[in-house]
């Protein structure tokens, strides 16, 4: 079994969407991120310096969210994952979901959803 850490439904509000009422009105995403490395240090000395502070993680997507907006959430998933490995080298693979549960589509959904996986 691999160690994981993993977060589910980080919340962030941002205006992401090919259409125009997308990137003006805006809409709630929600995104769910699988860390994958080795957590034996940490499971022994119980020091949050020998792990990934995921408030920290929480923190990095939402201002991803946040930022100037994409056309796809296909693309800011993308950014979410290469972001996360640059910025924490013990990575050895993230698994981003951003879900759009509001996206403009002509049926009734409960979620449309993407999901990347990045590796060192």
């Amino acid at each position: 079994m691999r160690d994981q850490i993993q977060l589910t439904g980080i919340h962030g509000f941002g205006y992401h969407g090919v259409f125009e009422h997308e990137q003006k009105n805006g809409q709630d995403f929600y995104v769910d991120v699988v860390l994958e490395l080795d957590l034996s240090i940490p499971s022994r000395s119980d020091a949050l310096t020998d792990t990934i502070n995921y408030g920290a993680v929480c923190d990095l997507v939402v201002a991803e969210i946040s930022r100037p907006p994409v056309s796809l959430i296909e693309k800011l998933a993308g950014q979410i994952g290469d972001l996360l490995l640059a910025k924490y080298p013990p990575l050895k693979s993230v698994l981003v979901t951003v879900h759009k549960p509001q996206a403009p589509v002509n049926v009734e959904v409960l979620d449309i959803a993407v999901t990347i996986e990045r590796t060192h």
